[in-house]
C-alpha cells in the first residue's frame, strides 16, 4: 500500500499528493509518469511524475478532479493509502547538452513542465519558463517554477494577472528578440501544444511534446494511447510521452482524446449519485 504523506488544495479543482513509494522514486526522472488505482475495484489512470524526493522515498503527483477516478482520489487524506502506484512507466525527457530552453506549460500542464524545468536549471542551462492559466485564480506552482527557471514569464486568458496573452505570443516575442534555443519543450492541453510547435516550426528549433494520451496497461499492450508521429504508428506509454512535435498527427490525436468524453460524463454521474443516496441513508 503506498500512504499519502502531503495532500495540499492548489485551486479550486487542483491538488497536490505525497505518495510514499520509494522504489519508484529511486529510479523516476523528469517526463515519466506513473499508473494508479485508488481501490482493487477502481480503474487505472496515468499521472505524471511532477516531482520526486530519492531520500524520503517519495513521489509527487497533481491531478485535476475531473473525472470519477480523480473525484475518488481527491477525496482521500492524509494517512489514507492508495492500492496501486506502479512506475517509473515511460522514457525520461533527452535532456543532455541542451544549454538554452523555453519551457512552455499550459495549466495543468505546468505541473509536468515544472520538474523538466527543473532539472535543466540543475544542469545549469539558461531556462525561459513560460506558464499560461485561464486566470490567476487558477495558477499553481509560482514559487516553485520561478526557483526552477532563468526567466518566468506567466501570462492568463483574461489579463487577471497582469498580462493578457497566449503563451505562443510570448514565445514568439522571446525568438524574435534573438533568443537562440537549442530546444523548446511544451506541455499541456493538445491544442496548445499544436500552435507551440507552428510557432517554432518556421524558425527550425527542436519541439518537444509531451504526448499523455489515454493508457490503461502503460506497456504498449492496449494500444489505447497509439498515435501517429512521421507517418508511423507509435505508443505514447512505451515510445514516449515526449515526441517530436513536428511530426505528431495532432488533429487525430485530438479526436482520439474525445472519443471517450460521453464515458467520462456517465462515470462522474454514477459516482455523484452514489455519493448522494449515501448522504442520504447517513441522515
Amino acid at each position: 500500500m503506498y500512504q499519502i504523506l502531503k495532500k495540499q488544495t492548489l485551486n479550486a479543482n487542483t491538488k497536490l499528493m505525497v505518495i510514499e513509494a520509494p522504489h519508484v522514486a529511486r529510479k523516476a526522472e523528469p517526463g515519466q509518469f506513473i499508473i494508479l488505482r485508488v481501490s482493487a475495484e477502481g480503474e487505472r489512470i496515468p499521472l505524471t511524475i511532477a516531482d520526486f524526493d530519492r531520500e524520503k522515498g517519495s513521489v509527487t503527483i497533481i491531478f485535476q478532479e475531473v473525472g470519477a477516478t480523480t473525484m475518488a482520489l481527491g477525496a482521500l487524506n492524509e494517512g489514507d493509502c492508495l492500492h496501486d502506484f506502479v512506475g517509473p512507466l515511460g522514457k525520461a525527457s533527452e535532456l543532455e547538452g541542451l544549454k538554452k530552453v523555453a519551457v512552455v506549460g499550459g495549466g495543468l500542464g505546468c505541473a509536468i513542465a515544472y520538474p523538466q524545468a527543473k532539472k535543466l536549471h540543475e544542469m545549469g542551462a539558461e531556462v525561459d519558463l513560460i506558464a499560461g492559466f485561464r486566470s490567476k485564480d487558477i495558477i499553481i506552482l509560482e514559487d516553485e517554477m520561478k526557483n526552477a527557471c532563468t526567466n518566468l514569464h506567466i501570462v492568463t486568458d483574461d489579463g487577471s494577472n497582469g498580462r493578457k496573452a497566449l503563451v505562443t505570443q510570448v514565445l514568439k516575442e522571446l525568438i524574435d528578440a534573438g533568443n537562440q534555443y537549442d530546444a523548446v519543450i511544451a506541455i499541456g492541453p493538445m491544442i496548445m501544444m499544436k500552435f507551440v510547435c507552428e510557432t517554432t516550426r518556421p524558425y527550425g528549433i527542436k519541439t518537444i511534446v509531451s504526448m499523455n494520451t489515454i493508457m490503461v496497461d502503460g506497456t504498449g499492450m492496449c494500444g489505447g494511447c497509439r498515435l501517429t508521429v512521421g507517418g508511423e504508428t507509435k505508443f505514447a506509454c512505451v515510445d514516449g510521452p515526449d515526441f517530436d512535435g513536428h511530426l505528431v498527427d495532432f488533429d487525430s490525436a485530438m479526436r482520439r482524446g474525445a472519443m471517450y468524453k460521453a464515458q467520462e460524463r456517465a462515470a462522474v454521474e454514477r459516482r455523484e449519485e452514489h455519493c448522494n443516496l449515501f448522504k442520504k441513508e447517513v441522515k
